[in-house]
């Protein structure tokens, strides 16, 4: 048995967002202060789960909660990741929002690899957040070596020290180049607010899931930097084979 304390809690943090044969049920916020270039600023979190189990997500009541929560222990969600969002300043009025739609690299945001620019593009795009006032960085845990998973972002690193870049890689290993998919993370953007979004990204194909999907944006700021030697193959591939729109004449990206 539950205690009422408990489910009265978290019911207020809870909301059940339904899809055509699925669902996700969304967590937070939860204030969360982050240390950014040796500042102290706070956010607000979100997590969620996607899932098709119907009782899952039918209403908002007590009951609902409870029987979520007499679940979770039984669901083994730390042998899985579930995505979340981090939302700053008044996201879902504010005139001006920036979105960052983030996919999870566990080398490059935990270990600081060089090899991409996805930790910098993590931490910046938190920092134009703030500079901007108002903003959410989407962190999509499924969407590893996109889309692929650890394990075989491993293998494909694999192929890419012999001379592979990072679309053949992902192609002999039997994957798309690129299968990574928006729909959950839009859901909860519809969800946290309906006016236009700026979207984070040098990638169109994000900016065409979001139209394809009714979300009023168009607007576009690239996120480019943090070039080396050691990612300057990665990050011509990325224009020249996947379609990322390429940097300014005159930036860091152009002088190597």
């Amino acid at each position: 048995m539950i205690r009422p304390d408990i489910v009265n809690i978290l019911q207020q943090k809870i909301k059940r967002i339904t899809m055509d044969n699925s669902g996700v049920i969304l967590v937070g916020p939860i204030t969360l202060p982050v240390n950014l270039d040796g500042e102290t600023v706070t956010f607000k979190w979100y997590s969620w789960l996607k899932t098709e189990d119907a009782e899952l997500l039918q209403g908002d009541s007590p009951e609902a909660t409870e029987l979520l929560i007499s679940r979770l222990s039984s669901m083994q969600l730390a042998d899985g990741q579930q995505s979340s969002v981090l939302v700053y300043g008044d996201f879902e009025y504010a005139d001006n929002a920036l979105v960052r739609m983030h996919s999870i690299c566990h080398t490059g945001d935990i270990f600081g690899s060089k090899r991409c620019d996805c930790g910098f593009q993590l931490r910046q795009s938190m920092r134009m957040m703030v500079q901007n006032g108002s903003g959410a960085l989407f962190y999509l845990a499924n969407h590893e070596g996109r889309g692929i998973g650890l394990f075989s972002k491993a293998m494909a690193y694999l192929l890419q020290e012999e001379g592979y870049d990072t679309v053949e890689a992902n192609l002999e290993l039997g994957f798309a180049d690129d299968s990574r998919d928006y729909t959950d993370a839009i859901a909860v953007l519809r969800s946290l607010r309906h006016k236009p979004v700026t979207l984070i990204t040098n990638n169109p194909k994000k900016l065409e899931a979001l139209k394809a999907a009714g979300m009023n944006t168009g607007k576009r700021v690239p996120l480019w930097g943090d070039v080396s030697a050691f990612n300057e193959k990665y990050l011509r591939t990325k224009v020249a084979r996947s379609g990322h729109l390429e940097a300014a004449k005159g930036t860091e990206f152009f002088a190597i």
